[in-house]
């Protein structure tokens, strides 16, 4: 169900305010003003979705105080309402303070309200679209049609039979938790290895569900620190923070009714994590500086490449938000446990690389698919997509040949195949030593740099590991105890 919206109405006379705050109240909620000054201590703490202003006021008119709101807080709908109807403001109000309807008194109570109703349609529509003001010439009717069209397009280009994967891929299995989750309104945790295409399953999930014709977010949570990120997802008012130079519409309120995808929630950090545990619980947000909370119905599908079960254990992720957010754990398995999709997802990927770089590829050479699929892939679909677009960029004829491939692929058929590439003359311990070396290696590449469950999976303590990545200076300062974050340190 939406929440109502904020619409901040001003007038000088006491009983039109009232008149219009009962006509209004019983749909959105009414912030009430009795001049210029009264508004702008709503619109500074207030998040306010459609202004409605009086035109003749005492000290500023209603177009030139939404001329100045205009300057400073672009998002609100703006409509002048008048018992005058002097043309010269009327074309002035729309040129300069771009407003969205003149409304003439007396006004009609339903009427009214249709016409507000427009205003806070036209306001989440352009969120939506991510369209800064009301200064573009599209009917709320035309926007919506723009937007239905696009998310039926998505819809076909996010289905799960578009999902590349073999009869006998486990893939099988993640794409029918998927669908069974889709039906439902219930919070999503995707895991897996970074490149795995988390946030492509994300989108499915949003695209069958009840949500699909609502927007759907994304926000990298591991790109921001927790300032910028509560700005980014809650929102914040003007002058909240340093070069907070505007309001700011957070991503939870631009998905209401729809769905968020939070990736890489495992990097955020404890203090974050206790206000996004609040904003689950309560449903509601408050954007930075603001004086009250805005409930918000939003479905949250979170990702991550790390064990939150572990970071829960180790003490570094809350509890209470694993569980919120881990209704519906789904796992992703990394591209060398589904080998058998390999070939098929690099065909579909060369069929979008030749598009995009308008070369006549054929297809490739039996060879080249054969060392795809012995190659470990630690970057996974993402690393396969950055080197196909390479061997397409260097290909000489209408073939990928082998001698296209990049010496990561060319001298790591296996993980092993580079560090038995010596010169003839070393000896046998040089050559083992190779070998142990480029095993550790590999290990730790697959637990993300963990030095505990990399000692388990080798069969030695982490004393014992640690002290063969001092011998074969493998940095061991950059890899972390399972009591640590698990993670490479850069």
């Amino acid at each position: 169900m939406s929440t109502p919206a904020t619409v901040l109405v001003i007038d000088d006379e006491i009983r039109s305010l009232e008149a219009l705050r009962r006509v209004l109240d019983d749909e959105f909620e009414v912030l009430c003003a009795k001049d210029a000054q009264e508004a702008e201590k709503f619109l500074q703490g207030d998040m306010v979705h459609v202004i409605l202003c009086d035109q003749r006021m005492p000290g500023l008119s209603g177009v030139e105080f939404l001329k100045r709101v205009r300057d400073l807080w672009p998002d609100p709908v703006r409509m002048i309402i008048s018992g005058y109807s002097d043309s010269e403001e009327i074309i002035a109000g729309v040129n300069e303070a771009g407003i969205y309807q003149y409304i003439t008194k007396p006004w009609h109570p339903e009427k009214l309200v249709e016409i507000v109703q427009g205003a806070v349609q036209l306001f989440r529509l352009q969120k939506e679209t991510e369209t800064a003001s009301v200064d573009v010439k599209l009917t709320p009717n035309r926007v919506k049609q723009v937007i239905t069209e696009k998310r039926g397009a998505a819809r076909q280009l996010y289905d799960f039979d578009r999902i590349v994967h073999a009869p006998s891929s486990p893939m099988h299995g993640v794409i029918d938790l998927a669908r069974r989750a889709s039906d439902y309104d219930i919070s999503v945790l995707i895991t897996g290895e970074s490149g795995t295409g988390k946030e492509l399953l994300a989108r499915a999930i949003h695209y069958h569900s009840a949500r699909a014709n609502k927007v759907f977010v994304v926000e990298n949570c591991g790109a921001l620190p927790d300032e910028l990120l509560e700005s980014e997802l809650f929102g914040s008012k003007k002058g909240a923070f340093t070069g907070a130079y505007q309001d700011r519409i957070g991503l939870f309120e631009v998905a209401n009714d729809g769905t968020i995808f939070l990736d890489e929630i495992g990097e955020t950090s404890p203090a974050f994590q206790v206000k996004l545990l609040r904003v689950l619980q309560e449903s509601e947000i408050r954007p930075l500086g603001a004086q009250r909370a805005r409930k918000v119905d939003v479905r949250v599908v979170a990702a991550t490449n790390r064990n939150l079960e572990a970071e829960v254990e180790a003490g570094r992720f809350r509890r209470d938000l694993y569980y919120r957010l881990a209704a519906f754990p789904i796992h992703m398995p990394a591209l060398r446990e589904r080998t058998m999709d390999i070939p098929l997802i690099a065909e579909r990927i060369l069929a979008e690389v030749k598009a995009a770089f308008n070369r006549e590829i054929k297809g490739f050479a039996a060879s080249i698919l054969d060392e795809m699929k012995q190659y470990s892939w630690p970057g996974n679909v993402r690393e396969m997509q950055n080197e196909i677009q390479r061997m397409v960029v260097l290909a000489d004829g209408d073939r990928l040949e082998t001698s296209s491939l990049s010496s990561r692929l060319r001298d790591h058929r296996d993980p092993f195949r580079s560090a038995l590439k010596m010169n003839g003359s070393s000896t046998l311990k040089i050559k083992v030593e190779a070998l142990e070396k480029a095993a550790i290696a590999e290990c730790l590449e697959r637990f993300n740099g963990n030095i505990s469950r990399a000692a388990g999976a080798l069969g030695l303590s982490r004393v014992g590991l640690r002290s063969k990545l001092s011998r074969y200076d493998l940095k061991k300062d950059t890899y972390d105890d399972e009591e640590n974050s698990g993670r490479r340190a850069d």
